[in-house]
């Protein structure tokens, strides 16, 4: 095995060569990054070629199997960065000239001082042309310019590297390069502004309904443009996550989940006196929120009720230093923009309105944040949910995270979320109400991420969809279509989490309903063999083989009757 005694010697090795190559070659767009990366993963996938699969042990053989997966996964990556840049170069023709001026500094090649001034300002000069020619003849699409003004963002981001390393270290370089450099920064930051707001972007836009004041509170543009990735990525990305379905099959599962919520939005309106008009009855629960500064207090009593919950049933082990450690932050009114709820894990962090916010953020964030969505939030973030869960990941079978999969993360607590309504944690109308909501939300971003992913809906579509058919507050749907869309997760996350709760609680029901675990000897062991494809974790558990093909698996897991 190359040296390894073990397969996770090798795994845990992986990891950390890998992460020293990231840092060593930050820059996505660096010259010889994608050809360096392409022999790192062929000289691991060498090492693991070299282990004897058939004589492995259970752990062994699942670890070996999930490490080819990711090692295809990467490479896909890789592949799908270069198209991308390919698609963006007739806007960025000056990326050769900063490609080989960064790789000069990696390589402590000290510059010429007059010549790197000379260079940068031909790089200014032709990002004035660029800007001129910009319009609705020549730009194929706001998704490519979108990706240009991203990658001259990250160019803007390596040249102040580059300038940083010699400026005031090296006099003759500050006195030719300074001022052709602050030049051509501000240069660089006006031509990605200009790139989000090109012509087609805008004329992509204008027969779409108006969503540029969303918030009703200023003329800002809130336009929002993600990064769709097409059909034939998003049917490789399932693949390997090991998920045997199309995505429409998705959609409609999404589909069917969401017409189940609504008739339970129904009853629980009728129990409020509102008849049939289950949006009457969530506008309704929206107003039950507490006062500005008693929030911390609330979310403190509903993470102690939901650990009294599952400590009271049995249902999992919670140790005592994870109950111990929690802690609670409060969001930046910057950071709700992303994130117009709330983040887990050891921390907490709260939103809920602060001065500086307009009178009507600040009622929408109290409305988007009232009492009962909050509860059913809590136990999503803290306990039963992601803090538990990130505390266990870092203790049992670390070297797993490499494979960390959306569809065990969220998966877990979307399972959660499930089995806490099928036990009755929510025990009156406003409480169930707040639970559906959020599961409606679950079903809602399989239909809009992956029709937008296959180019069938627009961001502002995706707004809509949240306003209308779940009920959110217009500022909080722009703000989830922002995060869902934009760079910090995967194509498939938002879809994630519906689907992971549903192959998480197909398993259940498979060990824990036929009476084969216990609840808690369930949990725990999933929580014991950290972030992995459910199909994996569900051929540990019920002892099936494990093939050097995880596809093979092919695990079915919607029950469609």
């Amino acid at each position: 095995m190359s040296g390894f005694s073990t397969v996770r010697e090798l795994l845990e090795q992986f990891a950390v060569d890998r992460d020293a190559l990231y840092r060593a070659l930050p820059s996505p767009f660096a010259s010889g990054r994608p050809e360096r990366l392409m022999e790192f993963y062929a000289e691991w996938q060498s090492a693991i070629d070299e282990v004897d699969f058939e004589k492995l042990g259970r752990d062994d053989r699942a670890d070996a199997a999930l490490f080819l997966n990711l090692l295809e996964r990467e490479r896909f990556d890789v592949q799908q960065t270069v198209q991308r840049q390919s698609e963006v170069s007739s806007l960025l023709p000056f990326l050769p000239v900063v490609n080989e001026i960064v790789v000069a500094r990696r390589a402590l090649t000290r510059p010429d001082p007059a010549r790197a001034a000379g260079r940068l300002d031909e790089i200014r000069s032709s990002l004035d042309g660029l800007t001129g020619t910009l319009t609705s003849d020549n730009v194929t699409s706001c998704v490519t310019c979108e990706r240009a003004a991203r990658v001259a963002l990250q160019i803007r981001e390596a040249l102040a590297e580059w300038f940083r390393f010699y400026d005031g270290y090296d006099p003759l370089f500050t006195w030719w390069v300074r001022e052709p450099y602050k030049t051509l920064d501000a240069a660089l930051e006006s031509y990605a502004s200009r790139l989000r707001a090109n012509p087609t972007l805008q004329s992509d836009q204008s027969d779409k309904s108006d969503l540029r004041n969303v918030g009703g509170t200023s003329n800002e543009s809130h336009q929002i443009v993600g990064n769709p990735i097409g059909k034939e990525a998003l049917c490789a990305a399932l693949e390997r996550e090991l998920i045997p379905y199309s995505p429409d099959e998705l959609i409609e599962i999404g589909d069917r989940e969401f017409e189940w919520c609504e008739r339970e939005m129904r009853l629980a309106a009728a129990d409020l006196g509102f008849g049939d008009e289950w949006r009457a009855a969530l506008e309704h629960v929206k107003t039950l929120h507490v006062a500005p500064g008693e929030q911390p207090e609330m979310i403190r009593d509903l993470a102690n009720e939901a650990v009294e919950f599952v400590d009271a049933r049995d249902l999992v082990t919670v140790p005592p230093l994870c109950r111990e450690i929690w802690r609670m932050g409060m969001m930046s009114p910057e950071a709700q923009k992303v994130n117009p709820f709330f983040l887990g894990g050891e921390t907490i962090l709260v939103s809920f309105p602060t001065d500086g916010m307009s009178q009507e953020q600040k009622r929408m964030s109290l409305r988007g944040n009232n009492r009962y969505f909050a509860r059913a939030t809590v136990q999503h973030e803290l306990i039963p949910g992601h803090h538990l869960q990130l505390y266990m990941a870092e203790r049992y079978r670390a070297h797993r995270r490499i494979f960390s999969t959306p569809f065990y993360i969220e998966g877990w607590t979307l399972h959660w979320e499930f089995l806490l309504w099928e036990l009755g944690f929510a025990r009156t109308p406003e409480e169930r109400i707040g639970m559906l909501f959020w599961r409606m939300h679950r079903c809602a971003r399989v239909a809009f991420s992956l029709r937008y992913h296959q180019g069938q809906m627009t961001a502002d579509e995706c707004v809509e969809m949240l306003v209308e058919r779940v009920g959110h507050e217009r500022d909080n749907a722009l703000a989830e279509v922002r995060r869902s869309l934009g760079d910090d997760y995967p194509p498939l996350y938002q879809a994630a989490y519906l689907l992971g709760g549903l192959q998480m609680r197909a398993l259940y029901r498979e060990l824990v309903t036929s009476g084969q675990m216990t609840p808690r000897a369930f949990h725990d062991a999933v929580l014991k063999r950290n972030s992995i494809p459910i199909a994996v974790l569900r051929a540990e558990l019920t002892g099936q083989s494990i093939p050097r093909n995880l596809s093979e698996l092919n695990w079915r897991f919607y029950d469609e009757s």
